[in-house]
């Protein structure tokens, strides 16, 4: 019973106070572009250093498989170069984001 008391007055203070909230949201009606822009600076920055990770990672598993096995570069290459390709293209799909994020501004 005690922990059914306290859901219901936490909802009833939780819906007290929303007109209150609704103030204060009507007042910063224009924050909503500064979110944008922090928005299209946290998906290029993201994405860049994981796509860097990522590659590094990549080029770090073939080099060490070509020093293993010299006889296998020329099939290591491929796969290497077909794997950097598609890092690179989520990086690239994050940086259209955040160009289609930035021309919102006014």
């Amino acid at each position: 019973m005690n922990r059914l008391a306290s859901v219901f007055s936490f909802f009833f203070v939780t819906l007290m106070a929303l007109p209150a909230f609704a103030e204060a949201g009507a007042a910063a009606a224009g924050d909503h572009l500064t979110y944008i822009a922090i928005g299209a600076g946290l998906a290029i920055g993201i994405a860049a250093f994981g796509g860097g990770m990522g590659q590094g990672k990549a080029a770090a598993a073939a080099l060490e498989g070509i020093a293993r096995n010299p006889g296998a570069a020329g099939k290591l290459n491929g796969p290497m170069i077909l794997g950097l390709a598609l890092i690179e293209s989520l990086v690239i799909y994050a940086f259209v984001i955040a160009i289609m994020l930035v021309l919102k501004l006014p």
